[in-house]
């Protein structure tokens, strides 16, 4: 498995991350946002932090444009999480997608989020062959999800 991460910087930890989320938690999703909560694997404590909802044939999907970060860590340990928007909490359970049916997913990601993520992809873009998705695809875990109803 890659160990592939890029850190996020000042900007998007202390502005751009907090924006999302303190939007997010009123009830405004921006661009599919949603705040992410995860039990960490260690501690057990909640953790948060926003993310990008990908819808793809009516399949719901996260996916860390950022690489291997804790998030992915504990969402593998956990199995799941919650996903919220304002007052709306959807607990749901994660199946992480192999390398191989990353592709199709990754595009439709990049396609959605290139100008806000693009940069964490070594050039690889929605229109760029297969082949490079493929390439790219053991740096960017990518996990199904599915609602508890």
């Amino acid at each position: 498995m890659s160990t592939h991460v890029q850190k996020p910087g000042w900007f998007t930890v202390n502005v751009f991350n907090r924006a999302v989320a303190w939007m997010t938690r009123r009830g405004l999703s921006v661009w599919g946002s949603r705040v992410l909560a995860v039990r960490g694997r260690k501690s057990g404590e909640w953790r948060t932090t926003p993310v990008n909802l990908l819808t793809v044939d009516g399949a719901q999907y996260l996916v860390a444009p950022r690489g291997h970060v804790q998030w992915t860590h504990n969402m593998r340990a956990a199995g799941g999480g919650e996903l919220r928007l304002g007052r709306n909490v959807d607990a749901f359970t994660a199946t992480e997608v192999t390398d191989d049916e990353k592709v199709p997913l990754l595009r439709a990601y990049l396609k959605r989020w290139k100008a806000e993520v693009g940069v964490f992809f070594k050039g690889v873009g929605p229109d760029s062959p297969d082949a490079d998705l493929r390439r790219i695809a053991p740096d960017h875990p990518v996990f199904r999800i599915t609602i508890a109803r």
